[in-house]
């Protein structure tokens, strides 16, 4: 089965082609950074126009690089949720059109729950079960998981995400947009002892977390201190140090509450170098074993939304044809595979 996966999300427009007997056989992405930079951030109605004219383009692009042809596809997978209501809708609405012309299944995927399944695109992949930390700009969190769909909250943020934290605390400090990225930088040329940080919660049993407060005692520190690139760099290595440390802690207390041994990381933020080697040395000191999506597919892209609807599909998994989006959708609520029942044709 050749699944064409559709990521708008947000402002990313992300396709690829998915293949369940030879796997990934191409994907392109087109990113708005440039087009929201001026802003400071991401303006939605930009962004959904900005999906809107791309992904017909990019759709041909990808089939190109896989060398076939698009009547060739065998289904449409598009993320339904969670994010930018309009972004997403644009998305859902591209997928659900091209499925209906050419007489093909079209499912709505969820955008965690991809991320999630993300480092199955790679030779080397996890066996169920695994704690995966799912960390980006809106979401931290623990998850066990034990099958597709089979998924257990373990722990949540209270406030802010540690992806969000990062972003907002690089915008306080000045160093722009894309936030994350400018402040992991920084910190490449800043002391982590000139300021160190609390790490939050980890004194108190639990999984959950919180970032909201480190995020203020790092501009408290900023705005106390003189205001030159030398100070700016060592906040930026003192905050990215509390939340890696942070999150390998909570890492490590997962997987011993849970007797397991496989460690995944995804989403935006498991793009961080320094996150990535900290959470190896957690699972080596544990005798465990860690899984990271490459590099390009940390961030938003269509090769993981093929992946997962892909997996479901192949499940027997249907999906009616109306076009449903969920911009707020707890992966909590998510279910193994099912098929729609009174679901015929075109799905």
């Amino acid at each position: 089965m050749k699944v064409l996966g559709i990521e708008t999300s947000c402002d990313e427009t992300g396709l690829a082609l998915y293949d369940t007997e030879q796997g990934l056989l191409a994907h392109v992405l087109h990113s708005q950074v440039a087009t929201h930079e001026s802003y400071g951030g991401v303006v939605p109605e930009i962004a959904s126009r900005d999906h809107i004219r791309k992904w017909v383009g990019l759709t041909r692009e990808c089939a190109a690089r896989a060398d076939m042809k698009i009547k060739h596809i065998d289904a449409v997978a598009y993320t339904a949720g969670p994010g930018l209501a309009g972004a997403l809708f644009s998305g859902a609405v591209a997928g659900r059109t091209l499925a209906w012309t050419l007489g093909i299944p079209a499912i709505g995927v969820h955008h965690m729950e991809a991320h999630l399944l993300a480092p199955m695109l790679e030779p080397e992949s996890p066996d169920f079960p695994f704690i995966c930390l799912l960390v980006s700009g809106g979401h931290t969190q623990l998850v066990r998981v034990d099958g597709l769909g089979q998924y257990l909250l373990l722990g949540d943020t209270l406030d802010d995400a540690a992806g969000e934290a990062f972003d907002k605390t690089a915008k306080m400090l000045g160093l722009g947009y894309p936030g994350g990225p400018r402040l992991a930088k920084a910190a490449e040329s800043g002391d982590a002892q000139k300021f160190v940080f609390a790490r939050p919660m980890t004194n108190r049993p639990g999984l959950d977390f919180s970032f909201s407060g480190l995020k203020t005692a790092a501009i408290t520190a900023f705005n106390s201190a003189h205001r030159d690139s030398a100070v700016i760099n060592d906040i930026a290595a003192g905050f990215q140090a509390s939340v890696v440390e942070t999150l390998c802690i909570k890492c490590r207390r997962a997987l011993q509450q849970e007797n397991l041994r496989n460690l995944v990381v995804a989403g935006g933020v498991a793009s961080n170098t320094r996150l990535r080697a900290a959470l190896q040395q957690t699972v080596d000191d544990v005798d465990g074993e860690l899984f990271c999506p490459r590099l390009e597919f940390c961030t938003d892209n269509g090769a993981m939304i093929a992946l997962a609807g892909a997996l479901r599909l192949q499940a027997g998994e249907s999906s009616n044809t109306e076009i449903v989006i969920r911009p707020r959708w707890p992966l909590s609520e998510m279910q193994p595979p099912q098929r729609a029942s009174g679901a015929s044709g075109m799905r």
